[in-house]
């Protein structure tokens, strides 16, 4: 019977839900009062009384003495008497609150972190709404607070964050709390979007491409990588582009007579994609046939939308059935800008018409298949 009664755990149990929700310590940073916790108790019936009169002093006992009040109610009648057993325990003050669950030396740590960032009204913001988080990063705020104030302090500097000059930061502590140090400077925690959101330089984007050196005209060179605002910046004559995907097929395909091969590095085609001499150019693509090979074309049709796909048909596939890999997470992405033949192909992968998950890597396609099948000269 006593396995039903309310024991001192389950009251510090209901108060400990107000600890890790934060809703106690954001309380208590605003400056709040308390926010009275009432807990109803479980405790005997009038008979389980008669029955066992020591369970129900040594359960009451129990309860007697903790960090919270009790509230009593009479129970009892002719047979027993009447009593008074607790019926509702009151838990009325962060004191009271701290002292059940054992936290007294977290909140003096928390108290710490106030003080700390007391001069920084967007930290201090940001430590009273996540209290929990800045518990978990209770050592390093002297430093937290070193990095904040110098990247404040150089935005729109256009300097590297290996440039930083805080007391005990350096650019792995900075990268290492980049979630904590975005939400503090308000901008993305993504490498490329904190840097950009705070105005400071990022590692450049690169674009690679081979082509015949009459076409690049550059001293003979047959062979580039730049930066793409520089190379979108080159006056490049060319009439033909091949976009694809691997690293090894961009180094075999011969470029078109008068036109480039790209390096489009999966998803970061949209670097080969904004480079404004291709937008008038004829523009091939060629990707793994699976889910993510026709995401890609249809992120780089956003930008050259006269772009047209090669080695991405029901063929090519079918014909290289021996070689299939299976795919690790497909996507299911609506996409609104392959043809109708790529996008019935795309609907036959992502429903596993085929088979589960299959996947025909660029790499993998025959190489004198690839050659009877190129869509230039």
């Amino acid at each position: 019977m006593t396995g039903r009664w309310t024991t001192p755990a389950d009251i510090r149990a209901r108060v400990r839900r107000r600890w890790d929700d934060g809703s106690l310590l954001r309380s208590y940073a605003a400056g709040e009062p308390f926010p009275t916790i009432e807990v109803p108790l479980r405790g005997p019936r009038v008979s389980e009384i008669a029955e066992d009169l020591g369970a129900v002093q040594r359960w009451v006992a129990s309860l007697e003495g903790g960090s919270y009040a009790l509230v009593r109610r009479p129970v009892g009648g002719r047979v027993i008497g009447r009593n008074e057993l607790p019926a509702r325990a009151l838990v009325t003050s962060y004191r009271q609150a701290w002292s059940l669950l054992g936290v007294s030396r977290s909140v003096a740590e928390y108290d710490e972190i106030l003080a700390l960032t007391s001069d920084e009204p967007r930290v201090r913001d940001w430590v009273a709404a996540q209290p929990l988080k800045a518990l978990a990063r209770e050592v390093e705020w002297p430093r937290l607070l070193a990095a904040y104030r110098w990247l404040d302090a150089h935005r729109g500097s256009g300097r590297y964050i290996r440039e930083i000059a805080a007391p005990g930061v350096d650019t792995k502590f900075v990268e290492r709390h980049r979630t904590t140090l975005g939400a503090l400077l308000g901008v993305p925690s993504t490498a490329p979007g904190f840097a950009a959101g705070l105005g400071l330089a990022s590692k450049p984007e690169l674009v690679r491409l081979r082509g015949h050196a009459e076409v690049l005209g550059l001293g003979g060179l047959t062979e580039l990588w730049a930066r793409v605002a520089e190379l979108g910046a080159l006056d490049l004559a060319v009439d033909e582009a091949v976009i694809v995907e691997n690293e090894v097929t961009f180094l075999s395909l011969p470029p078109p007579r008068r036109g480039v091969v790209v390096w489009g590095k999966g998803f970061e085609v949209d670097r080969a994609g904004s480079l404004p001499w291709l937008r008038e150019a004829a523009v091939h693509y060629w990707g793994d046939l699976d889910s993510h090979g026709f995401a890609i074309l249809d992120q780089l049709r956003a930008w050259l939308p006269q772009t047209d796909s090669f080695l991405m048909d029901r063929a090519t596939l079918l014909a290289h059935r021996e070689r299939w890999v299976t795919e690790g997470s497909p996507t299911r992405a609506r996409l609104s800008r392959l043809t109708e033949a790529e996008a019935a192909l795309y609907d036959d992968l992502v429903t596993d018409r085929h088979g589960d998950r299959v996947r025909l890597e660029q790499e993998r396609i025959d190489w004198d298949w690839v050659t009877r099948h190129l869509p230039y000269s």
